[in-house]
């Protein structure tokens, strides 16, 4: 699988940041959630899987670059 990287609202790039992959996905780089309260709220977590902390504000800007780019190529 290879990365291309989407962006971050941190300072320098640093996490938490997001990937779109070769496969269509997206990949989050952030800190992990250890917060007890907030593990608990979580849904059928499966082995290997994690909760990272993603701003709203990056998911937003993200959101707004790949509908802008996908709907100017249509």
């Amino acid at each position: 699988m290879r990365l291309r990287f989407l962006g971050s609202t941190s300072e320098a790039g640093a996490c938490p940041s997001l990937y779109e992959t070769d496969r269509g996905t997206i990949v989050v780089q952030g800190l992990r959630v250890t917060d007890a309260a907030a593990l608990a709220d979580l849904r059928h977590v499966l082995d290997g899987e994690t909760a990272v902390e993603v701003p709203r504000e990056l998911l937003a800007e993200i959101a707004r670059r790949v509908l802008s780019v996908n709907i100017g190529h249509d």
